[in-house]
């Protein structure tokens, strides 16, 4: 079995999902995982008709709604730990991450690395085709996250991230507690608390080409306030240290 896992979250992405699975196993021998919430355009039905073609690489978990995109994600991770993978990647179905930087993300844990972020503002900011005010949006939300928190990270709302096993093995999937955007930064929070190493390697976020984007007000209002709620139960809350020795 290949040790790498890459898990892609799906709703309505049948104009994405082929070309993006065709993309990375080109460019990688990693194994996908789609985790689709019952996308009513048929997403999972293109995945479903692809699996044959790739020799037991590709693989598809389906929902019975739209449940959120960190509840996909966990179950994804717990998914992959089940089966044993050494690197777990979150990555967007819409090729606002590039497929090519897996490869980076990868060589970041495998350099030492518990968790290797694709950073957009690590390096400047590095945003293609988003309007001044969304880039602005994005940016401010890294600093408030980072003024809140203390959590020592450029971009603390990015979702192209590589976790090594460990760290998914020693979080408490169970306690985490939101489902949007918040769920990114609430992650990376809890692994740092927990004394792993957090490195950002830079790359360049396209905003999609085709299909619709899933960010909405709430997502944002959880995120928002969402933050607040972390520092308040860190506070509260011993997290447990990893061992590295």
């Amino acid at each position: 079995m290949n040790d790498s896992l890459v898990i892609i979250p799906t709703y309505n992405e049948i104009d994405n999902i082929e070309k993006l699975i065709r993309k990375i196993t080109e460019i990688s021998d990693y194994d996908i995982l789609v985790v689709d919430d019952n996308s009513p355009d048929g997403t999972a039905n293109i995945v479903k008709s692809l699996q044959d073609s790739y020799n037991n690489r590709l693989f598809l978990e389906e929902r019975k709604g739209k449940l959120g995109l960190g509840t996909a994600y966990i179950k994804g991770f717990k998914w992959a730990l089940e089966k044993g993978y050494e690197f777990i990647f979150e990555m967007d179905a819409d090729f606002s991450h590039n497929p090519e930087d897996l490869l980076r993300l990868r060589e970041a844990c495998v350099s030492g690395a518990d968790v290797a972020i694709g950073s957009r503002y690590k390096s400047g900011v590095n945003v293609v085709n988003w309007p001044m005010g969304r880039v602005l949006m994005s940016y401010f939300a890294s600093a408030y996250v980072r003024v809140i928190t203390g959590l020592p990270v450029m971009d603390t709302t990015a979702g192209f991230k590589c976790y090594r096993n460990r760290v998914l093995k020693n979080i408490d999937l169970e306690k985490i507690k939101f489902k949007g955007y918040a769920f990114q930064i609430e992650m990376k929070f809890t692994a740092w608390k927990m004394g792993f190493q957090i490195e950002e390697v830079p790359i360049v976020f396209t905003d999609r080409r085709v299909g619709v984007s899933k960010m909405s007000g709430g997502i944002f209002n959880e995120a928002f306030w969402g933050v607040i709620k972390l520092k308040l139960i860190s506070w509260f809350k011993k997290y447990p240290k990893y061992n590295h020795a």
